[in-house]
């Protein structure tokens, strides 16, 4: 059981390997921690709050293609080849935000086999999610994906959280992350605290039950 727990990836190891070389930021609300064609020169960690992955298209047309919460990192493509940024990351509500430069995290990998190999599959199982949360744009429901974003954010499904959890999240800010109208966010809602799976008066409070409708839709 000890060798299996020393292979779990934990990120606050990777971040204590890293020690003082990183920087940390609070951002406000629709802040971008990077923008579409930035050189890729670092790997970012959510400390805590949300940020979303945006791509705009050549004719203006803008998507959400992930979200990230607390524990997660992102904007590991820098780990590649020399490039540019292909998204945007920008903050939900307020976010704060470890920054390691690519020289650094190149540098722990080399130095450190096992702890390569064990990042490295954490970074590909959240790649996964991203698909998920791609397709999820593509193929669902404005309605589905308010409540599978309403989850995410709050963190249902991925780990044991009490009933209910608080978001500090506006209807607009969701509205933009799921790429629909604001009035057809305020329907929604409106419904699912009808509904009962969230709690909508002053502050949002969603519920475990909102995971069980999502499932059984």
């Amino acid at each position: 059981m000890a060798s299996r727990r020393a292979l779990t990836f934990s990120s606050q190891t990777f971040l204590k390997k890293v020690g003082s070389r990183r920087t940390s930021q609070n951002y406000r609300n629709k802040q971008p921690i990077f923008s579409q064609g930035d050189a890729a020169d670092a790997i970012f960690y959510v400390e805590a709050g949300n940020v979303k992955l945006t791509v705009l298209s050549k004719r203006g047309k803008k998507a959400v293609i992930a979200i990230f919460r607390q524990g997660d990192f992102f904007g590991e493509s820098c780990l590649g080849a020399p490039s540019l940024r292909m998204s945007s990351a920008t903050a939900v509500h307020l976010a704060t935000v470890t920054r390691v430069e690519k020289a650094t995290v190149v540098r722990i990998l080399h130095e450190d086999p096992v702890f390569a190999r064990l990042l490295i599959a954490h970074l590909l199982s959240r790649v996964v999610r991203i698909e998920e949360d791609f397709l999820d744009q593509l193929f669902n429901s404005s309605e589905k994906r308010l409540a599978r974003t309403l989850l995410l954010l709050a963190g249902f499904g991925t780990q044991s959280k009490p009933d209910p959890a608080i978001l500090k999240v506006t209807q607009g800010t969701l509205a933009e992350m799921i790429g629909a109208t604001r009035s057809r966010v305020s329907f929604f809602m409106n419904r699912f605290r009808k509904m009962g799976l969230i709690d909508y008066n002053g502050s949002l409070r969603v519920h475990r039950a909102l995971l069980t409708y999502l499932l059984h839709e």
